[in-house]
C-alpha cells in the first residue's frame, strides 16, 4: 500500500494541465457565484417579506412596529445592492 501511495504522489502534476486538480479554481468560483446568487435571492425574499409585514402593521397603528419592519426591509435592500449581479 505504501508503494501505491508513493506512486500516486509521484504522478501528481501541478500547473494548468494537472488533471483532476486543474479546475479547482473554476469549481471554487462557481461555488462562490452560486452562493452569491443564493444570498441575493434570500435578500430579495426577506426584503419583500419585511415590506409586506410593514404594510400589514399599518393596520395596528403601532409606529414602532412599522418602523422596525421598514428598517429590516432597508437592511435587505442594501444587502441586495451590495451583491454583484448574477
Amino acid at each position: 500500500m505504501q508503494n501505491g501511495s508513493q506512486r500516486n504522489m509521484k504522478t501528481r502534476r501541478h500547473g494548468p494541465d494537472a488533471g483532476p486538480y486543474s479546475n479547482r479554481s473554476n469549481t471554487l468560483e462557481r461555488k462562490l457565484s452560486n452562493s452569491a446568487s443564493a444570498r441575493l435571492a434570500d435578500a430579495k425574499k426577506n426584503y419583500e417579506r419585511y415590506l409586506a409585514l410593514a404594510r400589514d402593521a399599518v393596520s395596528t397603528c403601532d409606529a414602532i412596529e412599522i418602523e422596525n419592519y421598514y428598517q429590516h426591509a432597508e437592511h435587505y435592500f442594501r444587502t441586495m445592492n451590495e451583491q454583484p449581479a448574477a
